[in-house]
C-alpha cells in the first residue's frame, strides 16, 4: 500500500469553529439581524451558508472572522491539540483566519506575486521565505507561470484564485469566503466550483463561506447551513436538504419544487388532485402526525418525483403543458394541473408540446412532507 500524500502546513493547522447561540442586533431593527445561531464546523470541513438576501449569513461571517461583536453568544476556535479558545473578542488580525472577499480585494499596483506575498510580509516573514511561500501557493491554484503578471492581466477566474492563493498562503486556522464565485459569468462559475472545492480539498482547511447561489454551495460544501430572517432553519448535507427539508421555507428555497396538500397514512401520504388521490413512501418532518396532533402537511414533489404516463387504466392527475425546458437528457414540464396548481415533471421519452393535455402520476420515490 502506497503511503498516504504529505500533509501541508495549512492541513496540520486545520482548526474547528464553533458559533454558539451568537446574536447580533443593530439599532432601529425591531429583528435581530442573527438570532441565537449555533453551528459548528470540523476541521477540514466545508460548510456553506445560504439564503435569501437579509437573511443574516453575511452577518453571521463577519462575526465568524471579527469583524463584528455578537451581543450575545460565543466564537470558539479547537485546535489540532484539541484545546479550545474563546475568540469572541479577540480581533481578525490575531485569529489567523484566512478570508476571501466578494471583489477580491487585489492590490492593482503589485503583480500577482506580491499580491499574494503580502500577508506575508504583513507577518514578519523575510522575503525570501514569503516569495517561495507565494510561488507554491500560485503553484496550488494552477497559477505558476503567472506571478509576475499584473493581476489587470488576468481572467476573473485567475484573479479569484489569486485571492484564494493569497488566503492560503498564510496557513490560515480557518478560512472564511464571501459569495467568492458571484463576479464571475455563468459558464467560468461552474469551472470554478470545481476548481475551488478541489483546492480547499487539497489544503485541508477548514472553510466557512457565504453564497445566495445553492447551486454554489452544493457543488463546493460538505454540509449547508441555512438561515433566514436571522435564524438557523437547518443544517445538513446538500442530500439532506433536498431530499428531506425540515420546514416549507428550506424545501422552496432547495432546488425545484412543487407544494401539494398531503394527508400522512401509516406508511406514505395521499395526495389528492381534484378527485384523484395519489399514494406514495414519505419522509415525514418532525413527530408522525396523530389524530391529538393533527397537522397540515404538504408533500415536496421534486420533477424526478413526477411522470408523464400514457396508460388510462390507472389513477393519475389530468393538466395541460403550460411550459417546458431542455435540461440536458430530458425535458422539464411544466403542467397546470385541474385544481390550478402547477407543477415541474421530468418527462424522459415524452416529447409533450405546450397546450397538451397530459397524465401526471408520482415515480414512485419517497417524498419529503413538511408541515403547511
Amino acid at each position: 500500500m502506497s503511503a498516504p500524500p504529505a500533509r501541508d502546513a495549512t492541513q496540520r493547522r486545520a482548526s474547528a469553529l464553533v458559533l454558539d447561540r451568537v446574536t447580533r442586533r443593530y439599532a432601529g431593527n425591531a429583528d435581530p439581524s442573527v438570532d441565537a445561531v449555533s453551528l459548528s464546523v470540523a476541521p477540514g470541513e466545508l460548510v456553506a451558508l445560504v439564503g435569501a438576501s437579509g437573511s443574516g449569513k453575511t452577518t453571521t461571517l463577519r462575526i465568524a472572522a471579527g469583524y463584528e461583536i455578537p451581543d450575545s453568544g460565543r466564537v470558539m476556535l479547537t485546535d489540532e491539540s484539541g484545546a479550545t479558545r474563546d475568540i469572541t473578542h479577540e480581533s481578525p488580525q490575531r485569529r489567523g483566519f484566512g478570508m476571501v472577499f466578494q471583489h477580491y480585494a487585489l492590490f492593482p499596483h503589485m503583480n500577482v506575486e506580491s499580491n499574494v506575498a503580502f500577508g506575508l510580509e504583513a507577518r514578519g516573514v523575510g522575503k525570501r521565505e514569503r516569495l517561495e511561500r507565494a510561488r507554491d501557493a500560485l503553484a496550488g491554484v494552477g497559477l505558476g507561470e503567472k506571478a509576475g503578471r499584473q493581476v489587470q492581466a488576468l481572467s476573473g477566474g485567475e484573479q479569484q484564485r489569486v485571492a484564494l492563493a493569497r488566503a492560503l498562503v498564510i496557513s490560515p486556522r480557518v478560512l472564511l469566503l464571501d459569495e467568492p464565485l458571484s463576479n464571475l459569468d455563468p459558464t467560468l462559475r461552474q469551472t470554478m466550483r470545481d476548481e475551488l472545492r478541489a483546492t480547499l480539498r487539497r489544503s485541508g482547511v477548514t472553510a466557512l463561506f457565504v453564497t445566495h447561489d445553492q447551486e454554489d454551495a452544493f457543488a463546493v460544501a460538505d454540509r449547508i447551513a441555512m438561515l433566514s430572517r436571522g435564524r438557523l432553519l437547518q443544517v445538513g448535507t446538500p442530500e439532506e436538504l433536498y431530499h428531506s427539508p425540515t420546514t416549507r421555507e428550506v424545501a422552496e428555497f432547495v432546488g425545484r419544487a412543487s407544494l401539494l396538500p398531503a394527508e400522512q397514512m401509516s406508511d406514505g401520504v395521499w395526495v389528492t388532485v381534484g378527485r384523484v388521490s395519489l399514494a406514495a413512501p414519505a419522509r415525514v418532518a418532525g413527530e408522525p402526525a396523530s389524530a391529538a396532533n393533527a397537522r397540515d402537511l404538504v408533500a415536496v414533489l421534486r420533477p424526478e418525483s413526477l411522470a408523464l404516463v400514457d396508460d388510462d387504466e390507472q389513477p393519475a392527475w389530468e393538466g395541460r403543458v403550460v411550459g417546458r425546458r431542455f435540461a440536458g437528457g430530458h425535458n422539464v414540464y411544466q403542467v397546470r394541473l385541474e385544481s390550478g396548481a402547477t407543477v415541474e415533471v421530468m418527462g424522459n421519452g415524452f416529447g409533450a408540446p405546450e397546450g397538451e393535455v397530459v397524465r401526471v402520476r408520482l415515480s414512485g420515490q419517497p417524498l419529503a412532507v413538511v408541515p403547511a
